[in-house]
């Protein structure tokens, strides 16, 4: 009775085990394929470009991410406090000098920028006009401007892609604005959000230095700067951020001696006495209309000038 109680069990036993075993090749079988499925679909899903959305997460100073948001969101409305009227400081009456405008301003000041375009706007108005224009003829209005034989070839090669794509008008979508001679995402995002009403980040040079003083985010790549830094903040304040971090990069922030002792943000900032701390001599370092100078438009918003601002002088004033 003992002998044929354990056949039967054997037998069981030898069952379960081999369906167990053939259970878990299955099973094997099957990850393989479904990573290799996953791996596939990570390659090929917009989604993923997480790795930049996992660094935005993740604060370089070491507090937590709820922390990091709030800090950030708080300079953002200190910020907007001290500068209310906060604009783009290009000259500009419609789209398409804007674009102009914007193109002309790498590696130089918006302030020259201003002092060179009433001569070219007042000849060449339209995308048309600058499309059919002299080369040489143009050269010779952007030469303040520095690179001016790129910035013409740019300029016109922007207007002729106007007139022969966009039946010459400037395009309201950043994938067609990229599109153009001359025009990155920086570019795009000043159109969009200052011509067109839609949110962007601009991450120029004085926003790069400021985001990463105050450890918003340790990116160096600017397309990995504006999506950290844009997951820190509701995308409807995306453009006014902008020129907030710009402004207080122009004016107190400065590159090579910020004036810390003159900085309203000072107790949010974990970069505080990199600069001047003295009040008094901080003061000395402030520019444009925080320090009594003029701003770099000619013709900046009533806002600005009923706030103290003072335009800009035109080229070759005294």
């Amino acid at each position: 009775m003992k002998t044929a109680a354990k056949k039967p069990a054997k037998t069981t036993t030898a069952k379960a085990a081999q369906k167990a075993v053939k259970k878990a090749a299955s099973a094997k079988t099957a990850g393989v394929k479904t990573a290799g499925v996953k791996t596939a679909a990570a390659k090929v899903s917009p989604a993923k470009t997480s790795p930049v959305r996992k660094t935005a997460v993740t604060p370089p100073g070491g507090e937590s991410a709820t922390a990091l948001v709030r800090r950030a969101r708080r300079i953002n409305r200190e910020l907007a406090e001290v500068y209310p009227y906060a604009h783009p400081e290009l000259d500009y009456e419609n789209p398409f000098q804007l674009l102009v405008a914007t193109v002309l301003s790498a590696q130089t000041t918006d302030l020259r920028v201003n002092q060179t375009t009433p001569a070219l706007f007042a000849g060449y108005p339209t995308p048309e006009d600058l499309a059919a224009a002299n080369p040489e003829v143009i050269e010779e209005i952007l030469r303040p401007c520095g690179f001016f034989r790129a910035k013409t070839r740019s300029v016109i090669g922007l207007s002729k892609a106007l007139v022969e794509n966009f039946g010459g008008e400037v395009p309201g979508r950043l994938e067609d604005l990229v599109t153009l001679p001359g025009v990155g995402r920086k570019t795009a995002f000043v159109v969009l959000g200052n011509a067109f009403g839609r949110p962007g980040i601009t991450v120029d040079t004085h926003f790069q230095r400021l985001v990463r003083r105050w450890q918003w985010t340790a990116e160096t790549d600017p397309d990995k700067i504006e999506a950290a830094v844009g997951a820190l903040f509701p995308k409807s304040d995306w453009t006014d951020l902008s020129h907030h971090v710009i402004w207080h990069g122009r004016r107190i922030c400065h590159a090579r001696k910020p004036a810390c002792g003159a900085c309203p943000i000072a107790p949010l900032c974990p970069a505080y006495g990199e600069g001047e701390t003295d009040p008094e001599k901080a003061k000395k370092l402030l520019k444009y209309e925080k320090g009594g100078f003029p701003g770099q438009r000619l013709k900046p918003p009533q806002s600005y000038l009923d706030a103290g601002g003072r335009p800009a002088p035109p080229l070759g004033a005294a």
